[in-house]
């Protein structure tokens, strides 16, 4: 079993900002699968199943928790599944990479990005992969949470758009070859 966990934040306010990366790539990524997201009665999150093959089980999961709480549904989830850590693929937005740039990683910190910190703090662990999507650094001045949570103008939305057709191949290259082809690949 493999899960690729997207972070984003809920509602129509933040459909089409910087810090819904994660949700996008999946949305692209779910898409190219054929498969629809669903909302769980049981946990704050979307959830799509599939498999793949040389994978097996695929679940792509959009914790509904906020950023700042994107861990705390995984545990329950992970845990009746007997997924590890080591199943885990997350994708986040980064403003430390330029607009559309992805960055795989087999494991590191957070980066001070809050949506990793808190899947790190539930977890008890940084050993798990993730995919960085660059939305670019914010303007002189700005505040960071303007920048991740503003939304995009046309020509961001379209880098985005063409980054996160990247992201879902890359994805599907983690799955089936392993982070550091991938990472030879994408990077």
């Amino acid at each position: 079993m493999k899960i690729v966990v997207g972070l984003g934040n809920p509602g129509r306010a933040y459909a089409e900002t910087r810090h819904n990366a994660g949700w996008m790539v999946l949305d692209a990524l779910a898409g190219k699968l054929g498969v629809s997201f669903r909302s769980s009665w049981r946990k704050p999150l979307m959830l799509a199943k599939t498999s793949m093959e040389g994978v097996g089980t695929l679940w792509l999961v959009k914790p509904t928790t906020y950023m700042n709480c994107s861990g705390d549904p995984l545990p329950a989830l992970m845990r009746p599944a007997g997924a590890t850590p080591a199943d885990l693929l997350v994708v986040v937005d980064d403003v430390n990479l330029p607009l559309g740039k992805l960055r795989i990683r087999a494991s590191g910190g957070s980066g001070g990005h809050n949506g990793l910190k808190s899947i790190i703090e539930r977890l008890g662990t940084e050993n798990f992969a993730r995919m960085r999507i660059g939305i670019g650094a914010k303007q002189e001045g700005q505040d960071l949470a303007d920048h991740v949570l503003g939304r995009m103008d046309r020509a961001e939305r379209g880098a985005i758009a063409e980054a996160c057709g990247r992201a879902a191949d890359a994805i599907e290259c983690v799955l089936k070859d392993g982070v550091d082809r991938a990472m030879n690949q994408f990077n």
